[in-house]
């Protein structure tokens, strides 16, 4: 699984980031947690709000900053 977290490292793309490795720790599950920061990588995906989170290149939230729980759930459903 690869979860990508889209954003240009302002404060709510890094807690989301620090989120996300939480939820893959605390999971433990393989997962390879990726920081997309180039905007034109980021436009790529369709995204216009940042934070983003994409699992397996799908955008799944985007705009919002999930806290551990709600990570998990995501990353659950494309198990």
């Amino acid at each position: 699984m690869i979860i990508k977290v889209l954003g240009t490292g302002c404060p709510k793309c890094k807690k989301l980031e620090n989120n996300v490795k939480e939820a893959v720790k605390q999971m433990g599950i393989e997962a390879t947690v990726e920081k997309v920061a180039d905007i034109n990588d980021i436009m790529e995906y369709g995204v216009l709000q940042t934070p983003a989170l994409v699992v397996d290149e799908q955008v799944k939230v985007m705009g919002k900053v999930l806290d551990v729980e709600g990570v998990k759930q995501v990353i659950r459903k494309d198990e």
